[in-house]
């Protein structure tokens, strides 16, 4: 939270941490980071918070009660923009799926059937009437 909140740095910007690696001894944490934007964004941002990092380490001395505070080492995850291009192939390769306001089981309302319909031998029971001879079939 303090790197959206407290770093005034300009260079930092649009960034997420994905997840943090602490040795078991607490002295040093790898920050796996993930930024948008260009490459040179992400440059820029990484730069920023490399040189954040003490700044960061003295936020978090403040909040944990240990002997030694983590050494914090920033590292790019590239993982979530692998993913978003994996989306936009998947896009341009898979066709186009239906829109969610038809119902892909059954497409036709219940105001495109005569009146007169009687349900036919050939039609399966509802899911009630199906309910009610499993429960006759039981007793």
């Amino acid at each position: 939270m303090a790197i959206l909140t407290d770093l005034k740095d300009p260079r930092v910007g649009m960034v997420t941490v994905t997840f943090v690696e602490v040795t078991p001894d607490l002295r040093q944490a790898k920050v796996h980071v993930s930024i948008m934007g260009t490459e040179a964004q992400e440059k820029l941002s990484l730069a920023g918070l490399r040189n954040s990092a003490g700044f960061l380490q003295s936020k978090i001395a403040k909040r944990i009660d240990t002997r030694y505070t983590p050494r914090l080492e920033f590292v790019l995850d590239p993982g979530v923009k692998n993913s978003l291009e994996v989306a936009r192939i998947l896009r341009e390769v898979l066709p186009p799926t239906p829109s969610s306001d038809t119902s892909p089981v059954d497409e036709t309302s219940a105001d495109d059937l005569p009146d007169d319909t009687e349900p036919s031998e050939d039609t399966p029971p509802v899911a009630a009437d199906a309910a009610s001879s499993e429960t006759e079939e039981s007793s």
